[in-house]
């Protein structure tokens, strides 16, 4: 592990770690998501970022169009945040969909998805399905369509191609998923072996964390948790994960249900990462390399054909 990573670790296990713990309203974690992130974060040289609005079910949903160097303009990435479904904004996270837009040499399209708990589950995944529908509509191809994303992101990644297909709409060229949250039933074992290991985020709080966005007696549908759905030939797959964070299992099982579908499936482990470390670019290392790879898989396929 990098110095630099080192020591972003230890402030997560100090500050952020305890923080998230003991703060109960997901308004006052989400308000100070968004000023950290403006504090902290800041867009790459190179890159540029235009507003935008798609139509959704519940009304208009704001959008970025995130770009770096000079972009393939037949070529998106979907980008969908983390924040466990409750924080996170296309603002929060522009260094690092900026970053990724650079290495796939694409544009992305950032959308600010409804948020729980005023928006609990299916909302997200339909505003991401309405995405991915105009950018069909606009004429994209969807192999020229990654989906990509972090922590929530990344399981709304996997649920919003199971809603495509029950849409009946053509799967994206690739996945690319930073620590996935997939398994909203909370099953998997390393929510509590990486418990203390985890320097970020607290075993204490997840099961109150996943009711502010979808019930115990929903947390199974597909939709909800991905990893419990069927998903025959899926696309090529990218995940990243770390062995020490709690979603450890969910990326693991993951990889492991996505090849026995016949799917081609990427691992790649970084040992002693924090979970969703690839917010970090610009900053540690492990994250500019992470991305980079991710970058890389996808422009490796939708720029091909």
């Amino acid at each position: 592990m990098s110095l630099r990573l080192a020591a972003i670790s230890l402030y997560l296990r100090l500050v952020e770690k305890p923080r998230l713990a003991r703060t109960r309203d997901p308004k006052a974690v989400r308000a100070g998501f968004e000023t950290t992130a403006e504090r902290l974060f800041r867009m790459p040289a190179g890159a540029n970022m235009i507003d935008g609005r798609i139509e959704g079910p519940a009304g208009p949903i704001p959008i970025e169009w995130v770009s770096r160097g000079r972009p393939d303009r037949r070529a998106v990435v979907l980008y969908l945040h983390g924040g466990a479904y409750l924080m996170g904004s296309p603002a929060t996270h522009r260094h690092l969909v900026a970053t990724l837009a650079g290495h796939a040499g694409a544009r992305a399209l950032a959308p600010a998805y409804r948020l729980a708990p005023e928006n609990r589950w299916p909302c997200a995944v339909e505003d991401a399905l309405a995405c991915y529908r105009n950018l069909l509509e606009c004429g994209y191809k969807a192999r020229r369509i990654a989906f990509a994303g972090d922590s929530a992101g990344g399981g709304l990644a996997f649920a919003t191609l199971l809603a495509a297909r029950e849409a009946g709409l053509p799967d994206p060229a690739c996945i690319a998923a930073f620590s996935p949250w997939v398994d909203l039933t909370l099953s998997q074992k390393s929510l509590k072996r990486n418990a203390r290991s985890d320097p970020m985020l607290p075993a204490s709080r997840i099961a109150e964390t996943r009711d502010y966005y979808v019930s115990a007696a929903d947390a199974g549908a597909p939709t909800a948790s991905p990893l419990l759905a069927a998903i025959p030939a899926p696309p090529p797959v990218l995940i990243q994960a770390s062995r020490i964070e709690l979603l450890e299992d969910e990326a693991a099982t993951m990889a492991e249900k996505l090849r026995a579908a016949g799917g081609e499936v990427r691992l790649e482990w970084f040992q002693s990462a924090p979970h969703a470390w690839q917010i970090f670019c610009g900053y540690a290392p492990e994250a500019d390399k992470a991305l980079a790879r991710a970058g890389a898989f996808i422009r490796a396929r939708i720029t091909e054909g």
